[in-house]
């Protein structure tokens, strides 16, 4: 995720372009469409068809209005899936927090294994959470892995899942053995519950993107829009046309294009959300409450592989 500090650079937000393979993926389709309507003009020119390929622009407008509501709809809901993301994942931030405070005040003083094992397993939950939306969780990337552990790991596919049952189990038998009692018990459960909630979630998300047909109409719409604009721009601008095509052309890819990126937000493309260094604080934070620590392992921030 590019980070940037609003209204501090004008000019330096605009940079950032350029580092965005979304952008790049603009810039290539709108040099493209330039040649094109830069050929399309020479055809007209050199064989002197104006007259009879010439559009009106009036039907530009009016394909124009209705393009806009399909892009505004579109651009909606790709938002609302990212933003749904990150409260999701600022539910995570807060409710491991709350379960590590939870675990240090109902559990005796003197048992650092129970505040070993639950700061160790929520990190680990959110760790695996964070590759699990995206190609599956590497066991590489948990901590404190046994080689029990590891070899009951490698037998799941879902491995969020294991984790999320160890924690509970581990809560189960302490309630079953009275050391915490049964409204400890109700509200440290609670606490449990909500981190399926939010993985849950997050599968919804990952799993239900915007329906093909519909995804695959805007696409057909806006590149016969773009590829009949030098027609409906050569009588009124001339050679005008192929910069003001190329000009609305950038509009149009720009918000379609923009939309695809976000509306997956768990990946590693430039605005998708960094939920490995979000996974990472959590790590740091449990282990500060539980066991007044860091972890020994180094994280560094998360390389975006389509950043260039």
């Amino acid at each position: 995720m590019i980070l940037y500090k609003t209204n501090d650079n004008w000019f330096g937000d605009v940079a950032h372009l350029t580092s965005s393979y979304t952008m790049e993926r603009i810039i290539k389709s709108v040099l493209f469409l330039g040649l094109y309507a830069a050929a399309i003009m020479t055809i007209i020119v050199l064989f002197e068809l104006q007259e009879q390929l010439q559009m009106d622009t009036a039907v530009f407008s009016l394909l124009g209005v209705i393009l806009s509501l399909f892009l505004g709809f579109r651009t909606s809901t790709a938002y609302d899936r990212w933003w749904e993301a990150r409260k999701q994942w600022g539910a995570l931030v807060n409710n491991t927090r709350n379960m590590a405070i939870y675990v240090d005040s109902m559990w005796p003083a003197s048992d650092t294994g129970i505040r070993r094992f639950m700061a160790k397993h929520i990190a680990n939950f959110c760790l695996s959470l964070s590759e699990h939306l995206r190609d599956g969780t590497k066991l590489d990337k948990l901590i404190y892995l046994a080689p029990e552990e590891e070899a009951y790991y490698t037998t799941k596919d879902h491995i969020p899942n294991f984790i999320a049952l160890r924690i509970f189990q581990r809560m189960a038998a302490a309630h079953r053995e009275g050391t915490i009692n049964e409204g400890d018990y109700i509200n440290i459960k609670a606490q449990h519950q909500s981190l399926l909630d939010i993985l849950g979630a997050c599968e919804r998300i990952k799993k239900t993107p915007i329906p093909f047909s519909y995804a695959v109409y805007l696409k057909v719409f806006v590149s016969a829009y773009c590829l009949l604009l030098p027609f409906g721009l050569v009588e009124p601008f001339g050679w005008a046309a192929v910069p003001i095509t190329m000009l609305i052309s950038f509009a149009l890819l720009g918000i379609e294009l923009m939309g695809e990126e976000i509306e997956d937000p768990f990946g590693l493309d430039c605005n998708d959300l960094p939920t490995g260094d979000m996974a990472h604080t959590i790590k740091r934070n449990v282990f500060e409450l539980l066991e007044d620590r860091t972890p020994a392992e180094e994280h560094s921030k998360e390389l975006y592989e389509k950043v260039f």
